[in-house]
């Protein structure tokens, strides 16, 4: 029997037997189980299975953490033993009518935009890449000079960094409507027309270049471009609408009616209403965004950089994505990455010394891995499965995270993108950054290292919580 086989059979029989498991899902480093009785899962017997890093209830699933690959595996054996599966997304409209409401909000945001993050992280990647091969001192290397870069190879960087962002409506919209219930490819075009080319564009509007078209003499009517609000909300009265149509219209005329008035009447809200509106309350958000990151003396880094970790543990932490998404798109920079960056290696150094300090051959094959993970960006093993166990390593970990933080918004280290951090996440700052960026997950991670091996960890204090 292979390795990953007992554990997923060790894993069935924890969570009380194939007849307690509704379903199983996967995500990046969690096996999620939905499960009918709470009270049947043996968390020791969990927590004691090899390679489980940390289990736990959130939104309505128990998981399991294993870490990056790991879970794929594991998850394959799960299926072997004749288990239904299902996806994250289904798993999510199972779990959709619990919490509360703001959780369940959060929870649609994270659906939401969660899928556009990879899109985003190869821009952020190119326009990381395009830094650096511009760069004066990378072109002397090669006996060239910015002059002497073809216009068409600057064309053809800008393909890359930029369509994702001018098109970013219409991935808002896509993913909105699948949310929601809606017709994603119609999402999709409804997102397009908000970025129609025979629309003024946003960027020149904002620039004083091109003027709104008004209508009715008192209504601006601009692109969308690199908005995310107007399309998400569009998004979601669109796909509710479309809902509403279909019930309505005879299913003979279900594919002419349908499409055609949810795209009519969608296209004059959001021109009209919806567009104006939530594009003006966008602003302001951003507006407050840039205006926190900005405060002085480095006091949003710290801040920042101390609490993000406490914000990924209670879940809500996708919200912030927004946030990020609209800080490209209207900056081209994203100083959020670079705080919260020290956050998360901050979570690696603690662990980490817990792994090296400790005489616990289990406790090292669990602290190590993790500690790593985290310096890969992923810090759920790190969190869950070693820090917040033993308290003291997680408060020093969130005190390495607001000191990286804090000189991260001093030196003013800005990302070219988001969703990636620590030692991938070094690829955002090859325009000229990146030895302040190592020298500030340095010092997040020799900071919580430190106080963690000085003050946060001893097995004495292991014995203590494990009793």
């Amino acid at each position: 029997m292979s390795e990953n086989r007992k554990i997923a059979e060790e894993i069935v029989k924890a969570v009380g037997g194939d007849e307690n498991i509704l379903s199983v899902a996967h995500c990046a480093t969690r096996l999620r189980i939905m499960v009918k009785d709470k009270e049947a899962i043996d968390q020791e017997a969990v927590e004691a299975t090899d390679k489980v890093k940390g289990a736990f209830f959130n939104s309505g699933q128990y998981q399991v953490i294993f870490g990056t690959g790991t879970v794929n595996r594991v998850y394959e054996e799960v299926m072997n033993l004749g288990l239904k599966g299902s996806t994250k997304s289904e798993q999510s409209s199972e779990v959709a009518k619990s919490g509360s409401a703001f959780q369940r909000a959060i929870r649609t945001f994270g659906d939401v935009f969660v899928p556009i993050i990879p899109a985003l992280v190869a821009t952020g990647l190119f326009m990381g890449l395009r830094g650096l091969v511009l760069q004066e001192q990378i072109l002397a290397l090669f006996g060239m000079t910015p002059d002497d870069i073809s216009q068409n190879f600057i064309l053809f960087t800008e393909i890359l960094t930029d369509t994702a962002f001018i098109f970013l409506p219409a991935l808002v919209a896509w993913s909105t409507f699948r949310v929601f219930g809606g017709s994603p490819i119609v999402g999709l075009v409804l997102g397009l027309m908000l970025v129609s080319p025979s629309l003024p564009n946003a960027w020149g509007v904002a620039g004083g270049d091109v003027h709104p078209i008004e209508f009715f003499g008192f209504i601006p009517v601009v692109g969308y471009q690199g908005s995310v609000l107007p399309a998400f909300i569009a998004g979601i009265l669109g796909a509710k609408l479309e809902k509403q149509i279909r019930r309505r219209v005879p299913e003979a005329l279900d594919l002419i009616i349908t499409p055609f008035l949810t795209l009519l009447i969608m296209i004059t809200l959001a021109l009209f209403a919806i567009g104006p509106i939530f594009h003006s309350l966008e602003n302001v958000i951003l507006d407050g965004t840039i205006a926190v990151l900005e405060w002085p003396f480095g006091i949003s880094g710290l801040i920042i950089g101390a609490l993000n970790q406490v914000i990924v543990v209670t879940g809500v932490h996708h919200i912030f994505n927004m946030l990020e998404i609209q800080l490209l798109a209207n900056l081209g920079s994203n100083p959020y990455n670079a705080i919260i960056t020290c956050s998360i290696a901050a979570q690696g150094g603690a662990a980490l010394a817990v792994g090296l300090k400790t005489k616990s051959k289990k406790l090292k094959a669990l602290a190590l891995p993790s500690s790593f993970s985290a310096f890969l960006g992923i810090t759920e093993p790190a969190i869950f499965g070693v820090n917040l166990r033993y308290g003291k390593p997680f408060i020093m970990g969130l005190v390495g995270g607001g000191v990286g933080g804090f000189i991260a918004s001093i030196v003013g280290l800005k990302g070219t993108g988001m969703a990636i951090t620590v030692i991938p996440g070094t690829l955002l700052y090859l325009n000229g950054q990146i030895l302040l960026y190592i020298l500030v997950n340095v010092i997040a991670i020799g900071v919580a290292f430190a106080l963690t091996w000085m003050f946060g960890y001893s097995d004495k204090l292991k014995n203590d919580v494990e009793k």
